[in-house]
């Protein structure tokens, strides 16, 4: 249902406002890149400091500036299991293809609290769902047999595995039923989760190099390993760029130097350090990115 590439997208802002112009603009050169879908109010999408109201409207615009061209999973996950249902239920509302739903973070659930977490939500929308596994930054990692018994719930579809781990990635082809979508929640991984099962990827370098990211999960899909493998290596310094500080600060400082979007975050999030600025334009140089 969900195979291929998904862009993390950023939420540009000016004046400490969504910039509706600048992402109507970023929802375009995906379009046209030709990835399979957006993914708005993710990490990247910088969703923590995002109001619940803005939450609603990126939404409501992403599936507007889809235009039914590219599906939208609108990131909806909360540590309140109340909100999580009712911001799945505003995306069902906006017409979005599903829902990414995050570990909650802080609370550090049970495994049996995480069940039920995500099973309350599943009951409460006829939304597809994928489940987000990233204890890196939640401090909960969703362990195989629970993601197991949460895959035999109708609409949790898939998960956003970004443990790190190719073993995981592997014990969930063996062990999930084979329509469970398993998408890389790591860039630098998307080649070897999809050689051992994996379905694809949702992406923050995509939001810089769209075209190059869609080619290499193509190529895996055609089983064309050469050039997957050389899409790999090429992408490879620049996703390592893009992670030199917390995501999405570098890929936001990558699409202004690029002329995307205004340079501006919000706190407690920062700009680069000037170091690490340089070390950023140096590789987009390299890639061909800018001058």
């Amino acid at each position: 249902m969900f195979k291929g590439v998904y862009t993390a997208i950023v939420t540009p802002f000016r004046n400490g406002q969504i910039d509706w112009e600048a992402y109507k603009n970023l929802v375009e050169d995906q379009k046209k890149a030709g990835v399979d879908g957006i993914v708005p109010c993710g990490t990247t999408g910088e969703s923590a400091t995002l109001t619940y109201q803005e939450h609603i409207d990126l939404i409501k615009r992403s599936v507007e500036f889809a235009e039914g061209k590219i599906k939208v999973i609108a990131g909806t996950g909360s540590n309140s299991t109340r909100e999580a249902i009712e911001l799945t239920t505003e995306a069902e509302k906006a017409g979005a293809d599903g829902a990414l739903l995050i570990t909650p973070y802080y609370n550090k659930p049970t495994q049996r609290g995480l069940y039920q977490h995500f099973k309350a939500i599943a009951e409460s929308t006829s939304l597809p769902l994928i489940l987000y596994n990233i204890p890196g930054r939640t401090a909960v990692k969703l362990e195989l047999d629970t993601i197991c018994k949460l895959a035999e719930i109708k609409n949790i579809v898939g998960i956003k595995e970004a443990t790190g781990s190719l073993d995981m990635a592997t014990s969930l082809v063996l062990n999930c039923p084979e329509d469970f979508v398993i998408l890389s929640g790591d860039d630098s991984l998307t080649l070897p989760i999809m050689a051992v099962g994996g379905h694809g990827v949702i992406s923050a370098v995509a939001n810089i190099v769209p075209e190059d990211m869609v080619a290499l999960v193509r190529a895996v899909e055609n089983n064309d390993l050469a050039t997957a493998r050389k899409l790999h290596q090429k992408l490879f310094p620049l996703i390592k760029a893009i992670f030199i500080e917390t995501n999405p600060i570098p890929v936001k400082q990558a699409l202004v130097l690029m002329d995307k979007i205004k340079l501006e975050y919000r706190l407690p999030l920062y700009e680069m350090t000037s170091d690490h600025k340089l070390e950023l334009m140096r590789v987009m140089r390299n890639y061909g990115l800018i001058d």
